[in-house]
């Protein structure tokens, strides 16, 4: 794939537009968006080729007035400039009485900048009934593998971005790709029945279409001993969490807790414990698009700003949050490229990206060895953190019984890690040597403003609740 034509055959029209706006505001940005999102999806029963949730085609102007941060979407930005401004500055006239609400904030920064970003892929290679194919050929080895598997779903979805953002002094844009490939199914023995999953994920298809099959194997494996999983009688235990739950504490505990509009709002204990122990002194945590490969690298955020990658936790310490634009200007900080908007259409906000604990130096073997009574647990389900009082609550799919240093095939399922942020951080203990990362899911601020974001890092040794 390659970059927009859509978006290409604007660029002028963008810098006539802030050239036009900055007559008004001292600050003046366009970002352009196209989103081109994929979806093939077969089960027993059906099988549908449609366009994924992600797509996206729009503009979005930021402005400035040097007391309030003004925003303004639309679908196309040609046609008369000053006629455009004009009805842009209308519709964002600030109501009498508002002077109260101007906020403080440094100047922001427009430094040069011009810049192209590509990342190579191979979408054009494969047509959609590629990807059906593909599809149906993992659904129908599922099915083979056990009567007991009543259902099989394969899902493969695609994202093709495109952006440009152009500001006065600045001339950007960027294209690149991701793709999930997942993997579900229904298993009943008995009364009882279950669901269990796999995923692969990479910014080049054939690497997702080629690993489908080769997770069939552990998929039905996987469910057959979920069946018979039991609840886990609750308690503190020693724990041993997979990258999938790594990061889901990463996300969970220093991830929403960081993100620097709280900081605006004093929502965030974390503000209050920056440069002060939060942490296993061997425990180190990074956040940007620029710290890993996953589904939310990008080259820079819809605030234009490069990707970065921010040490957010070293050797136990807090050492900064994550930032916008905005935040970072009331804040007088520098902004991290956390700048994201759910679409065009909706209000940029720092969110997370690819949030990690960084590799340690010990082998999941001898975890697992050191372990005379407790559980690994698997796969992210889902989370809460309660930034405020710094409270986490992690649901894992399953856990596996650990008795006197073996990993056992008793399984538990499913499991509630929780307990306060510091307490947990400080009890990791050991941090595997290697690593792995993905996201085939979405994070939303609250119960909306869907993102993009991975989980992933090494496995984790810690002592914390059960339930």
């Amino acid at each position: 794939m390659s970059f927009s034509k859509f978006l290409e055959s604007r660029r002028g029209d963008c810098v006539a537009l802030v050239r036009e706006l900055k007559k008004r505001f001292e600050y003046v940005s366009v970002l352009g968006s196209d989103v081109k999102a994929l979806s093939v999806r077969v089960n027993k029963q059906t099988s549908a080729i449609s366009d994924g949730s992600d797509v996206d085609c729009g503009f979005v102007v930021k402005l400035w007035t040097g007391g309030t941060f003004l925003e303004y979407s639309l679908d196309d930005v040609t046609g008369d400039k000053e006629e455009l401004a004009a009805k842009i500055e209308g519709a964002l006239a600030l109501p009498e009485g508002l002077e109260d609400r101007q906020i403080s904030a440094c100047p922001l920064s427009d430094e040069p900048l011009e810049r192209s970003f590509r990342r190579l892929n191979d979408l054009d290679k494969f047509g959609e009934e590629d990807i059906l194919k593909a599809c149906i050929k993992a659904r129908d080895m599922l099915l083979a593998k056990s009567e007991n598997i009543v259902n099989a779903t394969a899902l493969v979805r695609t994202l093709d971005i495109s952006k440009l953002f152009v500001s006065e002094h600045r001339m950007l844009d960027q294209n690149y790709t991701w793709v999930n490939g997942i993997l579900l199914v229904n298993y009943r023995e008995g009364e009882r029945m279950i669901s269990a999953r796999e995923g692969a994920a990479s910014h080049n298809l054939g690497y997702v279409l080629t690993s489908l099959p080769l997770l069939t194997d552990r998929l039905a494996d996987k469910a057959a001993h979920l069946v018979n999983a039991k609840p886990i009688e609750p308690g503190e235990y020693d724990v041993i969490t997979d990258p999938s739950i790594t990061g889901l504490l990463a996300h969970e505990a220093f991830g929403h807790g960081v993100e620097m509009d709280m900081f605006v709002k004093d929502r965030a204990q974390a503000k209050k414990f920056i440069g002060k122990q939060v942490a296993s002194p061997i425990c180190n945590m990074r956040d940007g698009a620029a710290a890993t490969l996953s589904v939310a690298s990008y080259y820079f955020d819809d605030d234009g700003v490069l990707a970065h990658d921010t040490q957010i936790i070293k050797d136990g310490i807090l050492l900064a949050g994550i930032s916008d634009l905005a935040s970072a200007a009331q804040l007088g900080t520098e902004p991290t490229g956390n700048g994201r908007r759910e679409s065009h259409k909706r209000k940029a906000y720092t969110r997370m990206t690819n949030t990690f604990f960084e590799r340690g130096m010990d082998k999941l073997a001898d975890m697992i060895a050191s372990i005379k009574h407790g559980y690994m647990i698997f796969e992210t389900n889902n989370g809460m953190e309660d930034p405020k009082n710094w409270q986490v609550q992690c649901v894992a799919e399953y856990g596996r019984e650990i008795i006197d240093g073996k990993l056992t095939d008793n399984y538990v399922a499913p499991v509630v890690m929780s307990g306060y942020v510091p307490d947990v951080l400080k009890s990791i203990s050991m941090i595997s040597d290697d690593f792995f990362i993905e996201g085939a899911g979405s994070c939303g601020k609250g119960h909306k403003e869907w993102v993009r974001v991975s989980d992933g890092g090494p496995a984790l040794k810690l002592k914390v609740r059960l339930g």
